[in-house]
């Protein structure tokens, strides 16, 4: 037997209130969700000036390998720093490092620097600078840098 048009409305409805909030929480859940993700893992990177943001492009087995041979027969620590912002980062490097340091840098080298030794060319080039070499070159001929 068929229903009349009043109970099937009144069943659709029935369905389309319970189902819409179900569908409404479920919608506010996973926004709420990814939002929080972006927020823990994306939004960091954007307080980044965006002139100081480079693209990434992972080392290859050459470049990690020039990287090595320039490290050969030195002692001390290694800090991986990125690529980018070489004129502020020699700044910081000459003030904070100590005499004895090597700097080894891939890909960017420093423009006011005179390097000790490179290996590689290319993508995979590397250049090796030494801290005192560095502080007694930018003694006997200040440059203008702008920062």
């Amino acid at each position: 037997m068929e229903d009349s048009i009043e109970v099937i409305l009144e069943q659709r409805s029935w369905f389309s209130r319970h189902c819409s909030h179900n569908v409404t929480l479920l919608m506010g859940s996973a926004f709420a969700g990814v939002y929080g993700l972006w927020a823990a893992f994306c939004m960091p990177g954007l307080r980044v000036p965006f002139r100081l943001k480079v693209p990434f492009l992972p080392s290859t087995k050459e470049q990690t390998a020039n990287v090595i041979k320039l490290l050969d027969g030195h002692k001390g620590r290694l800090a991986d720093l990125g690529s980018g912002l070489m004129g502020v980062l020699e700044e910081k490097l000459l003030k904070e490092l100590p005499e004895d340091a090597r700097v080894i840098v891939c890909r960017f080298p420093f423009p006011h620097w005179p390097h000790s030794c490179t290996a590689g060319s290319g993508l995979n080039q590397v250049w090796a600078y030494d801290v005192h070499t560095a502080r007694e070159s930018s003694r006997t001929s200040p440059h203008q840098r702008q920062a």
